[in-house]
């Protein structure tokens, strides 16, 4: 039995509408007519000018900077969607704001994404379909369903179409122990091998470079991440492969481009050659400089929601 409204229908908030629109290009259909607008006084308003009742009505919302306006935003949308009587909500948010804070460092430390979670689903959420979460088992905080896809699909593509499989000029470092799970999935689908850059984080944002596993002399490095936010753990460790490992020279890649603080400045002055991104962020205005490429997340997100809608498996979609 299908479980969700008899029309589909995509709703943009104010994140990211660039994203969106190519998202409701890929299915070949227009946008819902919806606007999301602030008060004088900072309070959000929204206004669903057209039916949804008994829709199933998809919102993309990435939780990105300003993040508690975006998230916020994403809250009165689904709520406002639920009183107009949707057949089904999914959250389709590519990036997922406070994903970072899933678990208590020291103590009386709160666990935002947990609150996160509860807050969607109060709202009225059915569903959440975002891409790669800072740690995976975020999905766990929600008693919905969490559907998280992987960048490395796009990435490991745009790679293969670059290099091939199995070529013996390149290596996959990972730039920290705790990306060493998302860049196996690079070394298995172009068949390179990896290195690992050991590191100690005295505090947030700040990283030093300790050590090298693994053998990066002479190789041109593709070194994964899942974010930028500061880049300060892409270009330490890039300094580090060059200078300590003699590696030739560095492509990074990630999916999310937070890129705040001094990140654009780090990169300019880095030793990376380009840096690829996936657009689950804008990257615009003074932060699209020359070493940054993007792809689109957009045909992966519309054939994710096309299968969501026909009630069929998406389970390929991560191979």
């Amino acid at each position: 039995m299908i479980s969700h409204g008899t029309k589909i229908k995509l709703f943009a908030g104010n994140s990211h509408p660039a994203l969106a629109k190519s998202i409701a290009d890929c299915l070949e259909m227009p946008l819902g007519d919806c606007v999301c607008k602030q008060f004088s006084d900072g309070e959000i308003s929204v206004s669903i000018n057209e039916t949804v009742r008994g829709c199933d009505v998809f919102v993309v919302q990435s939780t990105c900077s300003p993040v508690n306006d975006n998230f916020m935003e994403l809250l009165i949308m689904i709520d406002a969607f639920r009183r107009a009587s949707a057949g089904r909500i999914t959250a389709v948010m590519p990036y997922f704001g406070y994903a970072r804070q899933d678990r208590k460092a020291k103590a009386r430390d709160p666990i935002s994404a947990k609150l996160c979670a509860e807050m969607l689903e109060a709202a009225g959420a059915n569903r959440v379909l975002t891409m790669d979460l800072h740690a995976s088992q975020i999905q766990g905080f929600f008693s919905i369903p969490v559907d998280n896809l992987l960048g490395t699909k796009i990435l490991t593509q745009y790679f293969y179409d670059k290099i091939g499989v199995g070529n013996p000029d390149y290596v996959v470092v990972s730039p920290d122990l705790g990306s060493v799970t998302r860049v196996r999935k690079f070394t298995d689908k172009l068949d390179l091998p990896m290195a690992i850059v050991d590191k100690r984080r005295p505090k947030p944002n700040v990283s030093m470079v300790m050590n090298i596993i693994g053998d990066v002399r002479g190789k041109h490095v593709i070194l994964a991440d899942d974010m930028v936010d500061t880049a300060g753990t892409l270009c330490n460790g890039a300094k580090a492969l060059i200078e300590m490992g003699g590696a030739k020279d560095i492509i990074a890649c990630a999916t999310h481009g937070v890129l705040s603080g001094p990140a654009i400045q780090r990169l300019e002055d880095s030793v990376i050659d380009k840096l690829i991104m996936l657009d689950t962020i804008p990257i615009q205005g003074e932060r699209a400089i020359s070493k940054i490429e993007t792809l689109s997340v957009a045909p992966l997100f519309a054939e994710v929601i096309r299968r969501i809608y026909d009630e069929s498996p998406i389970s390929d979609l991560y191979d």
